[in-house]
């Protein structure tokens, strides 16, 4: 598995130098996340170069006709391993391989009706059409192979085949985008560059083809997008962090992401967003969420153990809520792409709002659990 992943790392890096590959580590000479974000649409749908590091991210749960339940994850991402003060040496025609960008990509489907989670992965350098993002006044598209994520007025296309298992799907937003922390400049550390800017959709409707082992349903249901780039490394101390992406049957939606340190305690720019059923959005502090782990998972993989179910409590919103995973594996091992093993997966909500009994779908990322998680957020 070393060898694997050295052979694919250095085929999509090559040829750059140690010194390239260095300063891939250090946030110096990118752009940096210090204040407002300013974001536009549909022009942040788009790339940001000269961010170290960007993903477009996409998870939802969807139903067959048969009644069949699934969870679904496409992830793209882009890795700038150049600073731009030096991407116009880098990107000079000496090679048509030459390339200041790299792209990564995670596909997933959990099958929660068969007890199965299928998972895949993908890495190209953004040369020769192998990856990269196109922009056009009302549309973007983001790509990687045979992986692709199209973003027009309306509607947002993806498309993932795998040899295992596809995903097609068309998501229609039911909401206008939600700016994270401060109109989209979301802190997550001490200092103002431990920023990035962050966006979501946080409700679609989702409709189209998933395939399993040949197997086609037609399913319809969820979806939820997040969007963001940033340059910043974690903050020392910082080890992981858990992300909640909740969509509840009063119209509702909850962001929040609880970053862990080394101590067990989590940092102050742990926060969320509560959006209501007309789109308005609230920021949360971290303050205003309690957060309780009631049951955790040890993988046999390995050998993490991971919370699997949550009490989620918002006082001052009337908000209470109990969280589980639908499927208890869903951890996510990507050692040729980003080399980090994480739980991302399905989960269903019960539990009471301000209007009355809710229940709800979401997705919950569990990162720094099989160790801990040093790359920018």
């Amino acid at each position: 598995m070393i060898k694997a992943f050295f052979h694919i790392l250095f085929s999509v890096l090559l040829p750059a130098s140690m010194a390239t590959l260095a300063m891939a580590d250090d946030p110096a000479g990118y752009l940096q996340v210090t204040g407002p974000c300013r974001l536009e649409f549909p022009r942040d749908h788009g790339a940001h170069p000269g961010y170290r590091t960007e993903w477009w991210y996409y998870t939802g749960n969807v139903e067959a006709d048969s009644g069949q339940l699934f969870g679904y994850q496409l992830t793209l991402f882009r890795r700038q391993i150049v600073p731009p003060f030096d991407a116009g040496a880098f990107e000079r025609p000496v090679s048509a391989w030459r390339t200041g960008q790299v792209y990564f990509g995670h596909a997933a489907i959990s099958d929660i009706t068969a007890g199965r989670h299928w998972q895949a992965e993908g890495i190209a350098r953004g040369a020769l059409e192998m990856a990269g993002t196109r922009q056009q006044p009302d549309r973007t598209a983001i790509w990687l192979h045979n992986w692709s994520i199209q973003i027009e007025p309306g509607v947002h296309h993806l498309s993932a085949r795998t040899p295992e298992f596809s995903i097609f799907l068309r998501n229609i937003p039911a909401k206008p985008p939600v700016l994270h922390g401060d109109d989209g400049y979301s802190r997550k550390g001490s200092g103002a560059d431990r920023a990035s800017c962050y966006y979501s959709f946080t409700r679609m409707a989702a409709e189209g083809d998933l395939s399993i082992g040949g197997r086609s349903f037609s399913v319809e249901g969820q979806s939820w997008m997040d969007h963001e780039f940033s340059t910043a490394p974690l903050e020392p101390g910082i080890v992981g962090w858990d992300w909640f992406s909740l969509q509840l049957s009063d119209n509702s939606e909850i962001m929040l992401f609880l970053l862990r340190t080394a101590s067990g305690d989590l940092h102050p720019a742990s926060s969320g967003t509560y959006v209501d059923r007309s789109g308005a959005s609230v920021h949360l502090e971290q303050k205003h969420a309690e957060v309780t782990v009631v049951d955790r998972w040890k993988s046999a993989k390995s050998g993490a153990v991971y919370p699997s179910r949550w009490r989620l409590q918002i006082e001052h919103l009337g908000i209470d809520l109990v969280i589980a995973s639908r499927l208890a594996d869903q951890e996510m091992d990507t050692n040729q792409s980003t080399g980090v093993t994480y739980w991302e997966g399905s989960v269903s909500i019960e539990g009471r709002s301000s209007e009355g009994r809710v229940k709800g779908d979401g997705y919950v990322e569990l990162t720094g659990y099989a160790r801990p998680f040093e790359a920018p957020m």
